[in-house]
């Protein structure tokens, strides 16, 4: 499906969600969103990622915690 496929660099994610590149590193860092990465280490997107990075904006601005987060966006087993 073309919505999962990792294709877009952090430069345009940054674009499509007026975040910075900081804070969508920051978001990988805290173990909330899982880039895939080219040879030569550009991350690479997809648009459910970008979708994700958004609603996970939208609820630290919220007032969630990224430990909160983490759990909310877990698989469920």
């Amino acid at each position: 499906m073309m919505t999962k496929k990792k294709v877009i660099q952090i430069g345009i994610v940054s674009e499509l969600t007026g975040l910075t590149e900081r804070q969508i590193r920051y978001y990988e860092d805290r173990k909330l969103i899982f880039p895939d990465r080219s040879k030569g280490g550009v991350r690479k997107y997809s648009f459910e990622d970008i979708q994700t990075i958004i609603d996970i904006h939208t609820k630290l601005s919220d007032g969630f915690h990224t430990v909160e987060l983490r759990r909310m966006l877990a698989p469920s087993t």
